[in-house]
């Protein structure tokens, strides 16, 4: 059986007593004494519901992840704008149901995987096949399927596997 300090993440102690010193909007002694006990207990109630916690294996490779996906957020809003306020592109539109058969497996990076894809415009996780391992993504504008399995699967697969695998 895990040790209590174990199991309470200290980043979250940190940020719910951080957030009850600002909702409190004091820093005295006294707030931040009771903030710091209730983000233990908060911290120890959430360790107890989750009990699987990620294992993150290379954090320069997250590092770097976070850079590409804002990047492509950045990328593809302007792409999506231009398809919003274009007159005749709407039209010419193609969306569609794309299948990427996936190697990742861990829960965690598919998670990151699926708030990456839902995040970046033009693109929804419309579910995942625990099964076969095929995750079935909408697009706004598909011009190319196979472009679409290589993006995934080398701009956000392949790095999540080397973060949580």
């Amino acid at each position: 059986m895990k040790t209590l300090a174990r199991r309470i993440s200290p980043v979250l102690v940190i940020a719910l007593a951080s957030l009850w010193l600002l909702l409190n909007q004091s820093a005295s002694v006294g707030h931040a004494l009771l903030g710091i006990l209730l983000g233990v207990a908060f911290a120890w109630a959430a360790s107890t519901l989750r009990p699987l916690h990620a294992r993150l294996r290379r954090l320069d490779t997250a590092a770097l992840l976070t850079l590409v996906v804002i990047k492509d957020i950045v990328l593809n809003n302007l792409h999506v704008a231009r398809i919003v306020l274009s007159p005749a592109r709407p039209g010419n539109l193609r969306s569609g149901f794309v299948r990427i058969p996936l190697e990742l497996r861990d829960p965690h990076g598919l998670a990151a995987l699926a708030i990456i894809v839902t995040s970046t415009p033009g693109t929804v996780w419309a579910g995942h096949s625990t099964a076969d391992g095929t995750l079935t993504l909408h697009v706004l504008d598909l011009e190319d399927e196979g472009a679409v399995v290589r993006l995934i699967k080398q701009r956000y697969e392949q790095p999540l596997r080397r973060i949580f695998e």
